[in-house]
């Protein structure tokens, strides 16, 4: 039995799933929920047995400490699952590179000189790999990793924050699991494919049709939930369960591709994001709407127990 976990990002949607699941599994004693705004904002249910939830700034590393040998201790925490980052693609400069970098970075390091903490676990995603007409299109834990200087700061946050907790498995007196995410095609989660299909219609490059893989909250829920309980560290890439190239995901959510020439593709999402404001940026989406790159899901399915299960809900059947 874990007698307790720890979640931030507790008042996303996401974090709320998990908060959910955690309570629903009797081998959890109590679940500590981290989220940055007040209960009454965050949580729309309540377990005053076995749930406690706080607002923290999690950029303060003293308000970290505060919380860590403060409530967290008194709890009895065992378990930290980490999936708070900043979810806009057009969150640039130092306050996002806190949020996304920095702030993990510090729970970590807290987390290595806690007296009950056994277990970190971090939400990664898959947008770290590089993706690529020569790299394999099954993607595997050892695929290269897009170090590009150019990649936009949400992408390299994303990288460092990953590396960071890589390097510290063997070395840190924690069981380290690096979950890399396909994205979670639902609202509220930052997904760009999600803000992509909100349009009636979408514009896609003229001559290719890559293969996509995206992930349902739900078992993205699943798979944390069964990290709280691995066996072992270590990095797990986390596929959902639909893979289908982009013109037919864009069939099934019930919008129209029109295909145009790839160049068209920047000035015409740029001139969409000022215009009606939203964050899909096709210059950070471009190799993946070119090339295909499928999350290859082995090893969590033999050493997490998880294999996707749970398929989107597409507004139109196949």
């Amino acid at each position: 039995m874990t007698r307790g976990v720890l979640v931030t990002g507790a008042d996303a949607p996401l974090g709320e799933r998990l908060v959910r699941a955690l309570l629903a599994d009797p081998t959890v004693g109590h679940v500590l929920a981290v989220g940055a705004r007040p209960m009454e904002e965050a949580l729309p249910f309540q377990d005053e047995r076995r749930l406690t939830y706080l607002s923290v700034d999690l950029t303060r590393e003293r308000r970290v400490r505060e919380l860590l040998f403060g409530p967290a201790r008194d709890l009895g925490v065992e378990v930290v699952v980490h999936t708070s980052m900043g979810g806009s693609a057009l969150d640039e400069g130092k306050a996002a590179h806190r949020a996304n970098v920095d702030a993990t970075r510090d729970l970590l390091a807290l987390c290595e000189r806690h007296p009950t903490i056994r277990t970190f676990v971090l939400r990664s995603y898959g947008e770290v790999y590089q993706v690529q007409a020569d790299l394999p299109v099954l993607i595997g834990e050892d695929h290269p990793i897009n170090l590009s200087p150019n990649a936009p700061q949400y992408v390299r946050d994303r990288v460092e924050a990953d590396l960071h907790a890589c390097v510290r498995m063997g070395l840190s007196p924690l069981r380290i699991l690096v979950l890399r995410c396909a994205e979670v095609l639902a609202p509220g989660t930052g997904s760009q494919l999600f803000d992509y299909l909100a349009s009636p219609v979408c514009l896609r490059p003229i001559g290719y049709d890559p293969m996509l893989n995206v992930l349902s909250v739900s078992d993205l829920v699943a798979a944390l939930a069964a990290a709280v309980r691995a066996p072992e560290q270590g990095v797990f890439n986390i596929p959902g369960y639909d893979t289908l190239p982009l013109a037919a995901c864009i069939r099934r959510w019930g919008r129209a591709a029109i295909p145009v020439p790839g160049a068209w593709m920047t000035p015409l999402y740029r001139w969409r994001r000022q215009l009606r404001g939203h964050d899909f940026s096709y210059g950070m989406n471009r190799r993946r709407f070119h090339y295909s790159g499928v999350l290859d899901g082995r090893r969590a399915r033999d050493v997490l127990g998880y294999e996707p299960a749970t398929p989107i809900d597409w507004p139109v059947r196949a």
